[in-house]
């Protein structure tokens, strides 16, 4: 049984926290925050499942205010454990990274850092072998980790040359009030860093893609254009992503209409918080371009990265060498079969 920490209980480390709790192999030793924020007031009025421990010893006096009960500080959380999932804000992961190697503990950093503070840039499906034993691996950004997901689908089975991809972004997460009131679109430089990262993921895929923030907050919704080596047609590409534990393949028809839909079925399935782990990918946008197949999916931003992360935990503490039983155990765990 490894023991894991979770460093940052906020948007991506709740999620983290109960994904690691859900790995029958995994020990969920504790959370980590520096303030009572409001996802650790709920916590703590869920009845404190998780031990909380306290990133900034000065800030005791604030948990005690509020009535917050704190086991000790990160430092003594990161001792306990094997591995520790950094899920703060960005730049932030990069000062404990410091912590972390004092303390001879491996770390798992999220997207938003800067990909120099890992020595692997990692996807559970596209480059699992190279997160084998690494100390510092850092997950791609939710974008990233679903379109990897689909394209690396594709290439598996008949090889992928080229991919065109266009990202409609949700502007921030539900609750976040820091890009402020808006009712516009804004178009951002092409290429896209999350093409430039696949790229890093899968060197033999040329990418490039345009990116436009959208005053939404949830869920992502991408096109893809995708050259493969052999033709791909509609029959076989549905049997393929239907085939792939991390996609859901949705209809229209069936009501799924856009992001809503998607965020309002996880709810009525029961899913903690509104999460969906898969991809969402519409049947009736699948389209042959010449050669090329075409389609469009949904990505869950705040839950997508989930079963990644439980990848690379198993990669860097080497709990399974071979890819496809390492995945399959992270699905089997996470309902995702």
């Amino acid at each position: 049984m490894k023991k894991v920490a979770v460093v940052g209980y906020g948007v991506i480390g709740q999620r983290l926290a109960d994904g690691v709790a859900r790995q029958g192999d995994m020990e969920l030793v504790g959370v980590a925050d520096v303030a009572p924020t409001l996802p650790i007031r709920a916590l703590h009025e869920k009845g404190m499942p998780y031990d909380l421990y306290n990133g900034i010893p000065e800030n005791a006096e604030l948990f005690d205010e509020v009535g917050v009960p704190i086991t000790g500080t990160m430092e003594e959380l990161v001792e306990k454990v094997d591995i520790v999932l950094d899920a703060t804000s960005a730049g932030i992961g990069a000062k404990n990274k410091a912590i972390y190697k004092r303390l001879g503990k491996k770390a798992v950093f999220q997207g938003g850092e800067k990909n120099d503070i890992a020595d692997v840039f990692f996807h559970g499906y596209a480059n699992y072998e190279k997160g084998i034993g690494a100390d510092f691996l850092k997950l791609t950004s939710c974008n990233t980790t679903g379109f990897v997901r689909v394209i690396d689908c594709l290439d598996r089975a008949v090889g992928v040359n080229r991919v065109a991809i266009t990202i409609i972004r949700r502007v921030a997460d539900p609750g976040d009030y820091h890009r402020g009131l808006t009712n516009a679109l804004e178009v951002a430089e092409a290429p896209n860093h999350q093409c430039v990262d696949l790229m890093t993921i899968m060197p033999n895929v040329s990418a490039t893609g345009i990116l436009v923030h959208t005053p939404v907050t949830h869920g992502h919704i991408i096109t893809l254009v995708v050259s493969t080596k052999s033709k791909v047609e509609k029959a076989q590409a549905l049997d393929l992503f239907r085939a792939h534990p991390r996609i859901r393949v949705v209809r229209l028809a069936d009501g799924f209409k856009g992001n809503a839909s998607l965020f309002k079925y996880a709810r009525d399935l029961g899913n903690p918080r509104g999460d969906m782990y898969e991809v969402g990918l519409w049947d009736e946008t699948i389209v042959n371009s010449g050669d090329d197949i075409m389609f469009a999916i949904n990505i869950p931003q705040e839950a997508v990265v989930i079963p990644e992360t439980m990848d690379a935990v198993r990669a860097s503490l080497s709990m399974q060498t071979d890819q496809a039983e390492a995945v399959a155990k992270t699905n089997g765990y996470l309902g995702m079969e």
